[in-house]
């Protein structure tokens, strides 16, 4: 296999385009690619040529021989995608040009600045003389790729690279400090450009709904994610880190994040971008136990393989999973042989992974809270789906620190309709319901779902339903 994907691989699939025989897959006309965790090279058609290597963002991709011992995982992930055999044309399909009618210049502004804006600014600048006003709320871009990427994730930090590229165009404004709904009105964007697309992400948490989740000792995960990398909407958070144990609630990518940096060695995130007021407090950290819970089973794990993958190569810091949870996965699943026969080593910080748990009450006790869960078991429903169920067993945690990590919500926008049961705002296509000249892209549209990657794909269905309305006249 000449080259192989590894974890920071971030979706956006450039190196699908670059590549001139087709070997890397799912592509985004492939119904799997929005549910794909990464993507894959396959190992017999790669001719070894390296263009998906200069493609890519987030220098993902590698030669076989030059893996690291803790990614030679990938070379199996990657072949194992391709076991069985995956019908394919030659050539991945060639997107057409964006083209506009004549006269002027198309005008687009854009909220938010984070992967889905950039994205969308991206596509809409490959218009010759299209111009762009991006508006952001904070002092500095980024969102996502700067405010919600861990530390330690420097490669896949690496797509702020692009990002800068895109914002260098001469054709793009970039308008910092000021909060479309606030400082500008939807109708003044309108008054100035020809279309408006809200990228404003999904920015709050779902809400864990049982008594004392409104303790001191108990936060989110974003509010933590946050924290540590600097957002300045929370440079005042403070979390406790005064007791050996903290418990994270949910089982996402997220969660092993935060896990990830309560664990590690300061002096190993000091060689990062972290924030510095963060760094100090995990210096002084007394943390040394991690709990993550999961209301389902290990098979049902939100989290992704690649980011397990880059949990359990910690070398100063253990992860725990019980004989029962890995007795009930396939030995076909590839988290399988990465959690079997994993290391114990006196010392170490230690990640747990429990689950068929639910929390039911969080109380106070003398050293932070006492967490009450529920145990759960897996049953078959009647359309053949697997529903939790509840036992009636009750056991207690104790922790100094809780973060809750159960999934993200988008926020309504001034103006503009939302569905609430979604958290999204009502689109088609990424044209905004009953509102004209106005799109959106990224979580706002589709929901919290997918990689930094995959809001390409998705600002490009939106920035091509934008032309095509420009083009049949329908934005004047």
């Amino acid at each position: 296999m000449p080259h192989v994907i590894t974890q920071s691989c971030c979706s956006d699939a450039s190196c699908v385009y670059a590549c001139p025989v087709n070997c890397i897959h799912p592509t985004p006309d492939e119904p799997d690619f929005h549910t794909a965790e990464m993507l894959y090279i396959d190992p017999v058609e790669c001719v070894d040529c390296g263009a998906c290597v200069t493609a890519c963002p987030v220098d993902a991709i590698k030669h076989d021989g030059s893996l690291d011992p803790a990614e030679k995982v990938f070379l199996e992930l990657n072949a194992d995608f391709y076991r069985e055999p995956r019908p394919r044309p030659l050539l991945a399909p060639v997107v057409p040009p964006l083209q506009i009618r004549a006269p002027g210049a198309l005008r687009v502004a854009i909220v938010g600045s984070g992967p889905a804006a950039m994205y969308a600014a991206d596509e809409v600048l490959t218009i010759p003389a299209a111009r762009v006003r991006m508006y952001e709320r904070l002092p500095q871009p980024g969102g996502l790729a700067r405010f919600g990427v861990a530390p330690d994730h420097q490669r896949t930090r690496g797509v702020s690279r692009q990002f800068d590229a895109i914002t260098a165009n001469p054709r793009l404004e970039l308008v910092t400090g000021v909060e479309v709904g606030t400082d500008v009105t939807h109708e003044q964007l309108l008054a100035d450009h020809d279309a408006v697309i809200y990228a404003v992400g999904a920015s709050t948490d779902r809400p864990l709904d049982v008594s004392g989740a409104d303790l001191p000792a108990v936060s989110s995960a974003t509010r933590f994610v946050a924290w540590y990398n600097g957002h300045p909407d929370f440079a005042d958070a403070t979390f406790d880190l005064s007791q050996p144990r903290a418990v994270v609630i949910g089982n996402g990518n997220v969660a092993l994040d935060v896990a990830r940096i309560l664990t590690t060695d300061p002096e190993r995130l000091a060689a990062t971008d972290i924030a510095p007021h963060a760094l100090k407090a995990l210096r002084q950290s007394k943390i040394q136990d991690v709990v993550v819970v999961g209301r389902r089973g290990l098979a049902q794990s939100a989290f992704t393989v690649p980011e397990l993958v880059g949990l359990t190569s910690m070398p100063d810091v253990d992860v725990v999973v019980s004989d029962e949870d890995l007795q009930a996965l396939p030995e076909t699943d590839p988290r399988a042989r990465i959690l079997r026969d994993l290391p114990r080593r006196p010392g170490n910080r230690r990640i747990v992974l429990e689950y068929l748990q639910s929390p039911t009450t969080i109380s106070g006790a003398p050293d932070g809270v006492a967490v009450e869960f529920a145990r759960n078991e897996l049953v078959a429903a009647p359309d053949g789906t697997t529903k939790v169920k509840p036992t009636g067993d009750l056991h207690t945690v104790t922790a100094g620190l809780v973060l809750t990590s159960i999934g993200y919500r988008g926020r309504p926008a001034v103006d503009l309709p939302f569905d609430d049961a979604r958290g999204t705002i009502p689109n088609d296509e990424g044209r905004v319901v009953g509102v004209a000249a106005t799109y959106v892209t990224g979580w706002i549209k589709r929901g919290p779902t997918g990689f930094i990657g995959t809001n390409k794909s998705c600002a490009q269905e939106t920035v091509r339903s934008l032309v095509a309305d420009y083009n049949a006249g329908l934005l004047a």
